[in-house]
């Protein structure tokens, strides 16, 4: 462990130095890489070095302990040896939880995907739940929400929403939402009171930066036809909306929340950009995916990941086994303890595959 932080210490110095070279300073790409790497490595650095720092008081104060002191001076010494001990197994655990693999995802933005599934308009209902739910939690971590295409039907709801949820950390949260969701609930059209089971599936895709992503113009298909609104009924009789096919992959995206073609094409274009990333990003992780799913499931959409139980209050997360029962809460967006379980069951996950690789 003491030598990758050493590697670690060793690299933050050396970015350092690279950030002050002007052929760096003058090169924005690699000002901008270089400055990100340092950040992500501040907090092991700083750790570490107050590790270093402790370990020497509490070295410094075993040698002392072979001088002749006297008894109160012994006493002294004794109770820094102690205060020093439990800050440095405090320390270690941190530094061991800093260590740990991130995803190099989690600091990016995350296109959301909803549509309902299993359950006609009671799906899409809960669909649009889901989304309203989502904007709340946004709204709370101050992430912006910007729709990039949506489906609405006339009680309300969605056969699909796409929307960017913009700001620091979306992603590192987010990703735990890919799934399966299964709501159980008397819908509002139902007049016996009967409990209905529905399904929407939510997709978590990283927003792809133009850069990491090379998407060749001639690989691209561009359709335009009519927006239209609930029902089939017409919004726009100019062609603004825009169809996109990536022909290597088969992947289809459509816009039409914008008047303007341009618009529609840009937002298509960066729906695009995420798919193309996700399925190469699953592709190469196959087998990563395959050991994770004991953890925290693979977040693959088809699988079941969460129930909301209305008559019952009830939420419950099946990769982890965990039952809130604040559904009232939760369906407002305060999903923070539901996430953060999430976020602990993965971190947990990750240091045991670093403890068995050292």
């Amino acid at each position: 462990m003491f030598d990758r932080l050493q590697a670690v210490e060793d690299r933050y110095d050396h970015l350092n130095e690279m950030l002050s070279d002007p052929d760096v300073v003058s090169d924005m790409k690699k000002l901008r890489d270089y400055s990100k790497e340092q950040s992500d490595l501040q907090e092991t650095v700083e750790a570490y070095r107050q590790y270093k720092s402790v370990r020497t008081q509490h070295d410094n104060a075993k040698e002392m302990l072979n001088e002749s002191l006297d008894d109160d001076m012994k006493e002294l010494v004794k109770m820094e040896m102690e205060e020093t001990e439990e800050q440095i197994e405090e320390l270690e655990s941190h530094l061991k939880v800093l260590l740990v693999p991130k995803d190099p995802n989690d600091g990016k933005n995350v296109i959301m995907e909803i549509r309902g599934a299993a359950g006609g308009d009671e799906a899409a209902l809960f669909a649009g739940s889901l989304y309203r739910m989502y904007s709340r939690y946004a709204e709370m971590n101050n992430w912006k929400v910007e729709v990039m295409d949506s489906s609405a039907t006339e009680l309300g709801g969605f056969k699909e929403i796409i929307f960017l949820v913009n700001g620091k950390g979306a992603y590192s949260k987010l990703k735990f939402e890919n799934g399966a969701h299964r709501v159980q609930r008397v819908p509002e059209t139902e007049s016996g009171g009967r409990i209905h089971t529905s399904t929407a599936t939510v997709a978590c895709l990283p927003e792809a930066e133009e850069v990491e992503i090379d998407i060749h113009e001639k690989d691209i298909r561009t359709d335009t036809f009519a927006s239209s609104g609930p029902g089939g009924q017409s919004v726009n009789t100019t062609m603004s909306a825009v169809r996109l096919t990536h022909l290597p992959t088969g992947i289809t995206v459509s816009c039409q929340d914008e008047k303007s073609q341009i618009k529609n094409k840009e937002k298509a274009m960066k729906v695009l950009r995420a798919r193309i990333s996700d399925k190469i990003t699953r592709e190469a992780q196959a087998e990563y995916d395959e050991k994770r799913k004991s953890a925290v499931g693979t977040g693959d959409r088809s699988e079941r990941i969460r129930t909301y139980n209305f008559p019952q209050n009830r939420v419950t997360d099946h990769r982890i086994g965990l039952t809130i029962q604040k559904l009232d809460q939760i369906i407002e967006g305060k999903l923070d303890e539901v996430i953060e379980a999430l976020i602990m069951e993965e971190q947990a996950y990750r240091l045991e595959s670093l403890d068995r690789n050292d």
